[in-house]
């Protein structure tokens, strides 16, 4: 047979199979063309399962300046200008004026211990504030500044939490001490006058009266004069015209500033998310098995859940507190060590914190309230073998997710990869301002920080 005799066959068969290829994929018109596999559609069985039908969208971040889907305290609206200034003020050293040493003026801001270089974390197993100097790379060298007592420093007896996809947190800190809604109702007896508890009354959420209440903890101030001086004065006017003239430029403003931009730093362009909105190629099949390992496998979302994979629940789950070694002012008794018990004074709320969100967690390698671990490995397998580390909790203080979840090598294996690549954003110096009015370095602004980050 000639070459050319076979060639009808040849097309023959080239037509059958296209036919036969459009027939399988779309066998009417009104039925779309099958393009996920079968590990994503798993996956969106188990978020839709998680949603509890609500979908993916439950679990989705907005855009950052897409203000109408990002919740937000209704007393404190979300608008461009104000979550701007909220970002300068948030990184300006410039408000640091209140230091125990005179050395430590005007060094350190809001982002010494919530930087981007840390997924908005510090760091550091303990954040410094006034009495630090240092940055390192991106955070990690940042320690007592010399002229500072080690009782001098502004230091928290707890990890800093992260700063970023607090948007979807009615109470705030590890015990929920911050805020006036719904679930701090019954707590006002522990509002205590002269302590920061105190703010609470002035009855904003959250975010709102951390930033309020965490720029005068951390000696921070902000006055008329302040805004004149620094050039914000036509800002503040602007953004809070609503506010009589005398109220106009206080830590409240200041603070309610500050909250605004906090509300707006989500990690909504790490791998998940970008998968959320439809990628299917944003993250790797490994990545892909860790998500099923965490909505599917384990109880990790009975806790972890929504677009910032947190709660506003407060689990006992035995860890470590923030004590021993390089831990400045350590205290073993500090009420800090007793959870959400310590601020309400409940039996049941005892040595439970809260369910942190789970976004960039390798920008800082220290995990728990303690900083009781240093690894993403180490804590998965502390929950995966459910045995507590701190022999000062009962028993019967821990909560009844806290079970051996029996998950394989590979499974272990997988929901790492989940934490620690699916959900990391790559990109968070986005929300950094290009500057701040003061001219200054940030986020510190100390003789070291300032070699770090190549200000001088």
């Amino acid at each position: 047979m000639k070459l050319s005799d076979s060639r009808p066959n040849f097309y023959q068969s080239i037509l059958f199979l296209f036919v036969f290829s459009l027939f399988i994929f779309s066998c009417n018109d009104d039925e779309p063309i099958v393009t996920t596999t079968t590990i994503d559609d798993r996956l969106k069985s188990a978020l839709i399962d998680q949603s509890q039908g609500a979908g993916l969208d439950f679990f989705t971040m907005p855009a950052s300046d897409d203000f109408n889907k990002i919740p937000q305290d209704p007393k404190n609206p979300l608008t461009a200008e104000k979550v701007a200034l909220g970002q300068m003020l948030f990184h300006e050293t410039a408000l640091s004026v209140h230091s125990k040493v005179a050395e430590g003026a005007l060094t350190y801001s809001c982002a010494s211990c919530h930087h981007a270089g840390g997924g908005f974390q510090a760091c550091k197993p303990q954040g410094i504030g006034d009495g630090g100097a240092g940055y390192g790379t991106h955070g990690e060298g940042r320690d007592r500044y010399d002229f500072y007592q080690e009782s001098q420093v502004d230091v928290q007896p707890i990890r800093t939490p992260s700063a970023m996809n607090g948007a979807y947190q009615s109470v705030t800190l590890w015990n929920g001490q911050f805020g006036a809604g719904e679930l701090n109702t019954g707590t006002e007896a522990n509002w205590t006058p002269g302590t920061p508890k105190e703010k609470n009354h002035l009855g904003y959420l959250g975010l709102e009266i951390q930033a309020i209440a965490g720029l005068g903890v951390h000696r921070m101030d902000f006055t008329q004069e302040m805004a004149e001086d620094l050039g914000y004065m036509p800002l503040f006017n602007k953004v809070f015209s609503d506010f009589p003239e005398e109220r106009r430029y206080t830590l409240e403003t200041a603070g309610l500033a500050i909250a605004a931009y906090e509300r707006t730093i989500l990690s909504n362009q790490a791998p998940f998310q970008k998968w959320l909105r439809g990628d299917l190629h944003a993250m790797t099949e490994q990545e892909k098995n860790g998500a099923i390992v965490f909505f599917e496998k384990s109880n990790c979302a009975d806790c972890h859940t929504g677009p910032a994979l947190s709660s506003d629940q407060f689990n006992a789950i035995g860890l470590n507190d923030l004590v021993g070694n390089h831990i400045f002012q350590s205290d073993p008794n500090s009420e800090a060590h007793q959870g959400r018990g310590g601020f309400t004074g409940r039996a049941e709320d005892m040595f439970a914190y809260k369910v942190p969100q789970l976004y960039n967690m390798q920008d800082s390698p220290f995990f728990g309230h303690g900083a009781s671990f240093t690894t993403m490995e180490a804590i998965v397998r502390y929950k995966n073998d459910a045995v507590k580390q701190n022999p000062k909790v009962p028993d019967s203080a821990l909560d009844e997710t806290f079970v051996p979840q029996n998950l394989s090598e590979k499974d272990i294996e997988d929901l790492v990869a989940f934490l620690k690549d699916g959900l990391y954003d790559p990109d968070l110096y986005r929300y950094e301002p290009a500057s701040i009015l003061s001219g200054q370095c940030f986020p510190n602004n100390d003789p070291i920080s300032r070699d770090d980050l190549g200000c001088n």
